[in-house]
């Protein structure tokens, strides 16, 4: 049997730590939950109309790089993972580019966007400089209880790395609650690091980045329930 493919989108550069480090995470996780996935980075740029361009695969992996050389184009491929049931995973930035996604198609602000690449877009800021950056940084987590985050983890706590300036603008969180996404992962001072997708099959973003696990040689518990969504899709199929 064919195995289901994973899109890796992003732009990618072997100078990137989250770059070197996806590939051994994925196989970590595949050998650790006894599943078989192929992947293929795709790049931005190349995302003309996603619904196309992405047909063939079975889940998707916003990977960090912020800024894309293609905002629009990660943008369609969030939104093509999300209102088709692919288990999608956005990690650093693409967890941001997902919470812009999700306010402009869900939360109904057309001119959602980030300070990274639009600093003057005023109130449409839905992700801004966070209050301390994280580049290169770890710090402990906190799992809401009973959410999906703290199922996977299968603990109250874990400690994660970061290379990240960004995150959720504090006056959107709300917002984002009220029509069905939940943060379910937040730092020692209480500010989100996670965020999932309630209905969907599998929908994540973390400000953190799981992928740093491949460092230590170690399966990260998210990657693995990730890998388990991305093989009961079959390939070229609509999940059901």
């Amino acid at each position: 049997m064919k195995p289901a493919t994973l899109a890796l989108v992003g732009d990618f550069s072997n100078e990137r730590l989250a770059h070197r480090c996806i590939p051994r995470a994925l196989q970590l996780a595949s050998a650790a939950a006894g599943v078989s996935i192929a992947w293929e980075w795709i790049h931005t740029t190349k995302i003309k109309d996603a619904p196309d361009d992405l047909a063939d695969f079975s889940a998707l992996w916003a990977v960090p790089g912020s800024p894309y050389a293609n905002f629009d184009g990660i943008l369609a491929a969030i939104r093509f993972a999300r209102e088709t049931g692919r288990p999608f995973l956005g990690t650093c930035g693409g967890c941001q580019h997902a919470l812009i996604e999700f306010a402009r198609n869900v939360c109904g602000l057309a001119t959602a966007d980030h300070a990274e690449t639009n600093p003057t877009a005023g109130a449409a800021l839905v992700i801004t400089p966070l209050a301390c950056p994280l580049v290169e940084k770890t710090g402990d987590l906190h799992f809401v209880s009973g959410s999906r985050l703290h199922e996977i983890y299968g603990r109250d706590t874990a400690h994660e790395g970061y290379h990240c300036n960004y995150g959720p603008a504090p006056a959107w969180r709300g917002r984002f609650e009220s029509v069905g996404l939940r943060f379910t992962a937040v730092d020692d001072g209480g500010d989100p690091r996670a965020f999932e997708l309630p209905g969907h099959p599998f929908f994540f973003g973390t400000l953190f980045q799981p992928e740093r696990s491949a460092q230590r040689d170690e399966p990260h518990p998210l990657i693995i329930s990730f890998v388990c969504a991305i093989q009961s899709t079959s390939p070229g199929k609509e999940p059901t």
